[in-house]
């Protein structure tokens, strides 16, 4: 038990599932072999899950991290009583709701910075409550770089069981990200999906990298940015010892990874990817900010705000958050 990871479960937004999916799973018990696992929160919002989620939970509330006594059965609780639950509505976007949960991240992660915490996993957020609760980042993959002072190149890895995808422009619009495109965006995106799949224990990782124009550019008809850009990029990380192939027309490259031929994909921007992970995966894919110094992982769907309540939400993809994160903290240097 003492040398498994020790990670934080942050219950979401309570106004959609999180409560109820994060209740149900340490309920089941099923991930105590993998991590030690900490709420960090508010206890009245993870009552609350258990009563969505129809079951009985044995926790215990400790002040800080460092009092838990990991060899009792109840799951501990780091109770930060900053978020009451009758005072918020479920099953709409809230601010204040929004404000707290970056709240708790915050706390989270600083956590984390101190060495407390090996890695953290969420619940689903709602960014749209994020932003106008006052945490002014365009997603929580930028809050998160904020906040642990990051300088340099991270992504979001979306996984799936057959595959995990990566991107050299995210949450731009279409127009600006086919101009950010560029060979060091490319080689970046690249080195951490070699360097992100390594720590998700894959030894010699297989990356196929996406072409951007219909056909790979035709030769040049469509567009010249595969003749350009990425192909002379593919072929630059080949010489030094990369394993990628590239440039790969988008409307086969994920038909070739869900054969089993790659185990990332380096998408050019974010709707190439998206479309065919959550096609095939949605309640089941992970998304994890990768390159940063602090583990983050959560389920890939939203907070589902139309079954708020009814007892109904899967914790596939919960769990698989948190197995991802357990092995991603064990895999870093302690």
């Amino acid at each position: 038990m003492k040398n498994l990871p020790v990670l934080g479960l942050m219950l979401g937004d309570m106004t959609g599932i999180g409560p109820e999916i994060s209740a149900r799973l340490l309920a089941a018990g099923t991930m105590k072999a993998d991590a030690r696992i900490a709420v960090i929160g508010d206890a009245r919002v993870l009552a609350l899950g258990c009563e969505d989620a129809g079951v009985e939970l044995a926790w215990r509330k400790y002040a800080k991290l460092s009092d838990i006594d990991w060899a009792r059965d109840e799951v501990p609780v780091i109770d930060l009583g900053n978020i009451d639950p009758a005072a918020i509505k479920r099953g709409e976007i809230s601010p204040e709701s929004g404000r707290l949960t970056g709240d708790t991240l915050k706390h989270m992660i600083d956590l984390a910075l101190a060495g407390e915490l090996d890695g953290i996993c969420f619940a689903p957020l709602n960014k749209a409550a994020l932003h106008r609760g006052g945490w002014k980042y365009h997603d929580e993959h930028q809050m998160f770089a904020a906040l642990t002072q990051h300088a340099g190149f991270f992504g979001e890895m979306n996984v799936i069981k057959e595959f995990a995808t990566f991107r050299v422009t995210s949450h731009v619009a279409l127009r600006e990200a086919v101009n950010m495109i560029s060979p060091e965006r490319i080689t970046s995106a690249v080195r951490l999906a070699d360097a992100t799949l390594r720590a998700n224990g894959v030894a010699r990782p297989r990356i196929a990298v996406a072409a951007l124009n219909p056909h790979s550019g035709e030769g040049g008809l469509f567009g010249d940015e595969e003749i350009r850009i990425i192909r002379p990029t593919v072929k630059k990380l080949q010489a030094e010892g990369m394993n990628c192939t590239g440039p790969i027309s988008s409307d086969v490259i994920f038909l070739k990874a869900l054969k089993g031929e790659y185990d990332g994909v380096v998408m050019m921007y974010h709707d190439q990817g998206q479309i065919a992970t959550k096609l095939l995966g949605f309640n089941k894919g992970v998304t994890v900010t990768a390159g940063l110094k602090t583990v983050f992982a959560t389920p890939a769907h939203g907070t589902a705000f139309d079954i708020v309540g009814q007892g109904k939400a899967d914790t596939g993809a919960l769990e698989q958050a948190l197995r991802i994160a357990s092995r991603m903290a064990a895999a870093r240097p302690h």
